[in-house]
């Protein structure tokens, strides 16, 4: 569960450095064509800029639920539940450290979204989609588990007749 959460905050925290590097902060322009360009933008709110302005509330809650995560990930049942639930983690750690340690101060900062599409008209990052794609397997797996155990009570039935 470490490699996952280590390898997200990694990739997340590279790719912000690299397009910080390449665009100045004036620059408004995309770069790219299509249904994906890269449009640096600076987001103090939660995904989708929900409650931007209160980005103290915005990191406090983001703590919380990053606790959470590392709670549930601690106790899931199987492998799959505990891989997904450290993508969490790692997305949550990784935007997480945007708001504490960027400009313009310790909880206050806004995160680095990059990665905008042009059919959704918003911008996100790769800690953003570890925590969409974390928090969807992490339903698919307990669904599933969820289905086994149902199916293994049924057999147990048919069979103690």
């Amino acid at each position: 569960m470490l490699a996952v959460v280590a390898v997200i905050v990694a990739a997340d925290q590279i790719t912000k450095t690299l397009v910080l590097a390449s665009h100045s902060a004036a620059q408004t322009t995309a770069t790219g064509t299509g249904f994906v360009t890269i449009r640096l933008v600076r987001n103090t709110g939660a995904n989708g800029g929900i409650a931007a302005g209160y980005p103290v509330l915005v990191t406090l809650v983001a703590a919380v639920i990053a606790g959470a995560a590392v709670v549930l990930a601690l106790r899931a049942r199987g492998r799959a539940m505990a891989i997904c639930l450290a993508a969490v983690v790692g997305g949550a750690l990784a935007n997480l450290a945007d708001r504490l340690l960027r400009a313009p101060g310790f909880g206050r900062g806004a995160v680095v979204d990059w990665i905008h599409l042009d059919a959704l008209n918003g911008s996100f990052n790769l800690a953003d989609l570890a925590i969409q794609f974390g928090i969807i397997g992490f339903v698919i797996a307990l669904l599933a588990g969820e289905h086994s155990r149902k199916a293994r009570q049924s057999r147990e039935q048919v069979t103690a007749r």
